[in-house]
C-alpha cells in the first residue's frame, strides 16, 4: 500500500496566471462548485485522459 499512498500524495507547484485567466477560471470554478484550485486541477486530469485517448488511437492505426 506505500506504493498507493505516494502515488495519490498531492504534490505543490506555483503557477502564474494572468489576471484575465483568473478572473475566467474563477467564475468557471464557481459555475462548477470548485474551488480554484480544484478546477485547475479537474481540467489538467481531463486533458491528459484527452491526451492519452489520443495517442491510443494513433497507436491503433499504426498497426
Amino acid at each position: 500500500m506505500e506504493e498507493k499512498e505516494k502515488a495519490d500524495e498531492k504534490k505543490q507547484i506555483l503557477l502564474r496566471v494572468s489576471s484575465s485567466l483568473w478572473k475566467e477560471l474563477a467564475s468557471w470554478a464557481e459555475d462548477d462548485f470548485r474551488s480554484i484550485n480544484g478546477q485547475i486541477e479537474f481540467l489538467l486530469t481531463e486533458c491528459v485522459k484527452e491526451r492519452k485517448k489520443t495517442q491510443n488511437k494513433k497507436q491503433d492505426v499504426k498497426i
